[in-house]
């Protein structure tokens, strides 16, 4: 049997974004990165073209006249149906309405933005700027809901936990394929905050994904996961070794989320720590809710934590 450390996801780094060029990346797929880099975004946000003559496009992404321009031009001569927007942070969902205003196309998603639960007394949401609460697609779709184009089909798979109305797009195929966005990325595990995120909608929307059998995932950013049913068991792996990480700094006496960061992410940029703290957070509303940890009053980053009776 293999270690649990052995069955952390293999991160690859090694990605071409080729600014303003549609790369073929599968029969019938292309993709477009936005020049929009940053210690969140890796190297860019990733649009996807699928389909030939008549097309749907995955994630237009941020308001960027230079991306905009480059989708247009890869769209020349093509009629675009559909617009499918697997969440709505603004790296991923804003232009979505100018490019509907443009191809007249149906924009489909799981739902307009929220929290996965509602905010505490005195909490402010640090991912509020980041959020789009203005867009509303023009259809909801439900888990295992088809969308269907000239020559192409795609199944929403919802999959809560970066955000709460986070969806996957299935290609339906002999390839495989599936548009994780920013559920599951090849370069880094995806960013769980509270009160958008929610550790416990994650993992079980990881439990869901790993029912499938998918071939090939083309993430929101950076490069493709190629061995989709390993990488999600080594993402699983790597959240419940991090469960671990915050269990055992409070037995061992950390009360503040400050201080189990400076121990569990000490080979982490310093530019992450913030996000880092609110993955804690994540992780000890998931412990609250199953009675291991106990605090006073909600849980929040200032809160102190302690072990539940008898752990």
């Amino acid at each position: 049997m293999r270690d649990e450390k052995d069955e952390s996801p293999r991160f690859e780094r090694d990605f071409r974004p080729a600014y303003g060029e549609a790369v073929a990346v599968a029969p019938g797929v292309q993709r477009l990165t936005v020049n929009n880099p940053s210690p969140f975004t890796f190297h860019g946000t990733n649009s996807y073209i699928v389909g030939d003559r008549s097309v749907a496009v995955i994630d237009p992404g941020p308001e960027d006249e230079a991306h905009f321009q480059a989708l247009m031009a890869a769209l020349s001569g093509r009629e675009v149906t559909h617009i499918a927007v697997s969440h709505t942070h603004r790296d991923h969902s804003p232009l979505a309405r100018r490019l509907k205003a443009e191809t007249g196309a149906i924009i489909v998603a799981e739902g307009p933005h929220r929290a996965a639960r509602p905010l505490h007394a005195g909490e402010s949401n640090p991912f509020a700027e980041s959020s789009d609460t203005a867009f509303v697609p023009d259809v909801a779709l439900a888990h295992g809901e088809r969308v269907e184009g000239d020559g192409w089909a795609l199944t929403a798979l919802l999959t809560p936990g970066h955000t709460a109305n986070h969806a996957a797009f299935a290609l339906e195929g002999p390839e495989g394929i599936v548009f994780s966005a920013d559920h599951v990325m090849a370069w880094a595990t995806s960013i769980v905050a509270p009160p958008d995120g929610s550790m416990a909608d994650y993992m079980a929307s990881l439990e869901r994904l790993l029912q499938r059998d998918d071939r090939l995932y083309f993430p929101g950013h950076g490069g493709p996961v190629t061995e989709p049913a390993a990488f999600l068991r080594g993402l699983r792996t790597h959240r419940r070794m991090r469960e671990r990480a915050v269990r055992e700094r409070i037995r061992a006496g950390d009360r503040l989320i400050a201080d189990m960061v400076k121990v569990i992410y000490r080979e982490t940029d310093p530019r992450l720590h913030g996000a880092a703290a609110l993955s804690v957070l994540a992780h000890l509303e998931d412990l609250i809710a199953r009675g291991e940890v106990v605090t006073e009053g909600a849980p929040s980053l200032s809160g102190l934590y302690f072990p539940a009776p008898g752990l």
